[in-house]
C-alpha cells in the first residue's frame, strides 16, 4: 500500500499510480525477446550510395534546407564524464604510487598531446607551484590528477562531456560541444543563416552549458557566419522509473520510493517537443578536428538527402490516397514501395481487399521517418540493424541491442554475432505528416521492448529498469532506412585516452 509521503513523491514526479503499478509489473513479467528474422546486409536493407549518388544527394540536402523548412541539431548531453576517466579514479584512489594499467601509464607518457594539457598546466602552476612535467617527472601522478578531476582544478570528474576540451583546431582549442556548433553551421544551417541546436542536459550542469554559450557564441557566429540559436532541456522526472527489490516490491531508501532515471529513452520527450521539419541526432562525443569534417559533413547530408527524397515520396503517395487519386497500377506501385523501398514485409497484404489494403498502406506511410548512418562491424559496441517482427505481424527494419535478443536461441545469437554492420547513433529524421502537423512521437514507442538490469544502492542490491532506447524501441513503429556510412564517421570518445588516437589530435 502506497502512503501519503509515496503519493506526494509521485504526484510531484508527475507519475500517477497506475504507471507505477505497470512499471512494478514488468519487474515480475520481464519483457519479451525480439522475434528476429535476419540482420541487415548491403543489398538486403542497407543502402550503400555510389560517388555519383553521394554528389546528387548533397545537392537535393542543400536544394531542400534552402526553402522554407526548420532543421535543429539533437544532441544528448547529460551525464556527467566520469566513465571517460574510470581508470584514472581507480588509480587516484588506489593504494598504489604509480600506475599499472596500460591506459593511465598512456595517458601519463602522452600527457602533452591532450587539448586540455595547458589548462591542467595553469591549474597544477597555480595550486602546485609546478609544472605538469616536473610533478610526472617526480613521479607526483595523483597530485596532476587530483588537478585535472577535482573541483580545486578543472573538476573534469563533474562535468559533462561536451564542456570538456577535446581538440586543437587553427583556430584554438575547442569543446566537445563547441564542435557540434561547427558541425551545425556545415551541414543543418537553416535558409535565414540560423543553426538551430538542441542540447539535452542534467539540471546541475546546466549553468555550465549556458556559461559557455555566453562566452563563445558571438565567436562562432562571426566565424561561420551564423546565428545560432542554442536551447537546452533536462529529462523529465516523470520519465524515471522506480526501483525494486529481488523480490519486485518497490525499493525504498530512508524510507522513500527510490527512483532512477530511465536512461536515453527518456529523451524521446524531449524530442517530441522539438518543432522541426527535419532533426539530426548525434551523441555528444562524436565529433573530429575540422581537418577531418568533410566526410563527416558529407556523408550527413548523404542522409538527409536520403531522408528528403523518401520524404516525398511518401507524402506524394499519402496525398494520393487522401485524395482517391490513383489508379491500379499506382496502388501496385505503392504496395512495391513499402515493401521493398521501406522494407516493411507482410505476407498477408496479397489478401487485402482495396479498402483493408488502402487502410493498412497509409498506416505504415504516415508514420515518422529516421535514416540511420550505419559502420561496418569492426568490433565496436553498437545496435545492430536486423530485420524483427512487430506485433501486428509486419516485419521491419530495427536497430536492436543484444539485450532484445534471445541469447540463449543458438540461432538469435549466431545472428547477432555475424551481423556485418552497427549504428553509431547517426540519425536523421522526420518528425511532421503530409499535411506539416507535428507527429506525436510517444505513439510510435514499442514498451515491449524496454530491459531490466540489476544494480546496487548503499549496499543492497536492486532492480533497475530501463525504458525503451531512445534509437531501438523508442522509434521501433517509425519508416527506417539504413545507409552505409564510412567507419571515419565513428569517432566517439569513451576513454580519456581516446582522445589521443589520431582521430582526435
Amino acid at each position: 500500500m502506497l502512503t501519503e509521503k509515496d503519493k506526494a513523491l509521485l504526484k510531484s514526479k508527475g507519475i500517477t499510480e497506475e504507471q507505477l503499478q505497470a512499471q512494478l509489473n514488468r519487474f515480475k513479467t520481464g519483457f519479451p525477446f525480439l522475434n528476429v528474422i535476419k540482420s541487415a546486409t548491403v543489398g538486403d536493407g542497407i543502402l550503400k550510395v555510389s560517388p555519383e549518388q553521394i554528389r546528387e544527394l548533397k545537392e537535393d540536402w542543400n536544394a531542400y534546407r534552402s526553402g522554407d523548412v526548420s532543421v535543429v541539431k539533437f544532441v544528448p548531453a547529460s551525464g556527467a564524464a566520469s566513465r571517460m576517466f574510470k581508470k584514472l579514479f581507480e588509480f587516484l584512489n588506489s593504494a598504489d604510487e604509480e600506475p599499472t594499467d596500460a591506459d593511465t601509464k598512456l595517458f601519463f607518457s602522452e600527457i602533452q598531446n591532450f587539448a586540455f594539457y595547458s589548462e591542467l598546466d595553469a591549474a597544477c602552476l597555480k595550486n602546485e607551484n609546478k609544472p605538469v612535467t616536473d610533478l610526472v617527472a617526480s613521479k607526483q601522478y595523483k597530485t596532476v590528477l587530483k588537478n585535472l578531476l577535482n573541483e580545486q582544478g578543472m573538476n573534469y570528474g563533474f562535468l559533462p562531456k561536451a564542456l570538456l576540451l577535446f581538440h586543437k583546431n587553427p583556430d584554438g582549442i575547442r569543446t566537445a560541444m563547441e564542435e557540434h556548433f561547427v558541425e551545425g553551421a556545415l551541414y543543418a544551417k537553416n535558409n535565414d543563416g540560423t543553426v538551430n541546436l538542441h542540447f539535452t542536459v542534467s539540471p546541475e550542469h546546466r549553468k555550465h552549458f549556458e556559461a559557455l554559450v555566453d562566452a563563445k557564441k558571438a565567436y562562432y557566429d562571426k566565424k561561420w557566419g551564423v546565428k545560432l540559436n542554442i536551447s537546452f532541456s533536462e529529462q523529465k522526472s516523470s520519465t524515471d522509473t522506480i526501483a525494486a527489490t529481488e523480490n519486485n516490491e518497490p525499493f525504498y531508501e530512508n524510507g522513500t520510493l527510490f527512483f532512477r532515471p530511465g536512461g536515453h529513452g527518456a529523451l524521446i520527450e524531449n524530442l517530441n517537443e522539438i518543432n522541426a521539419d527535419i532533426v539530426f541526432i548525434k551523441n555528444i562525443d562524436n565529433v573530429v578536428p575540422d581537418r577531418l569534417k568533410e566526410v563527416v559533413v558529407d556523408y550527413k547530408a548523404v542522409l538527409a538527402g536520403t531522408l528528403v527524397n523518401y520524404q516525398q515520396k511518401i507524402f506524394e503517395y499519402l496525398q494520393k490516397i487522401d485524395d482517391c487519386d490513383f489508379d491500379d497500377a499506382e496502388l501496385a506501385e505503392m504496395v512495391s514501395f513499402v515493401e521493398h523501398d521501406l522494407n516493411v514485409k507482410n505476407e498477408a497484404v496479397r489478401n487485402y481487399e482495396t479498402p483493408e489494403l488502402l487502410d493498412y498502406l497509409y498506416s505504415k506511410l504516415n508514420r515518422p521517418i529516421r535514416v540511420c548512418g550505419i559502420v561496418k562491424n569492426e568490433g565496436d559496441a553498437g545496435g545492430g540493424p536486423f530485420f524483427a517482427e512487430n506485433e501486428d505481424g509486419t516485419v521491419s527494419l530495427q536497430i536492436l541491442e543484444s539485450s532484445q535478443i534471445d541469447m540463449s536461441n543458438p540461432a538469435a545469437k549466431k545472428m547477432l554475432e555475424s551481423s556485418t554492420h552497427f549504428n553509431p547513433v547517426d540519425l536523421v529524421c522526420s518528425v511532421k505528416d503530409y499535411k506539416g502537423e507535428k507527429f506525436n512521437l510517444t505513439d510510435f514507442v514499442d514498451e515491449n521492448t524496454g530491459f531490466i538490469s540489476s544494480k546496487s544502492k548503499n549496499g543492497k542490491t536492486l532492480k533497475a529498469l530501463e525504458l525503451p532506447g531512445l534509437w531501438n524501441g523508442s522509434m521501433s513503429d517509425w519508416n527506417t532506412i539504413f545507409v552505409e556510412v564510412p567507419f571515419a564517421t565513428f569517432n566517439p570518445v569513451k576513454s580519456v585516452t581516446d582522445l589521443l588516437k589520431k582521430e582526435h589530435q
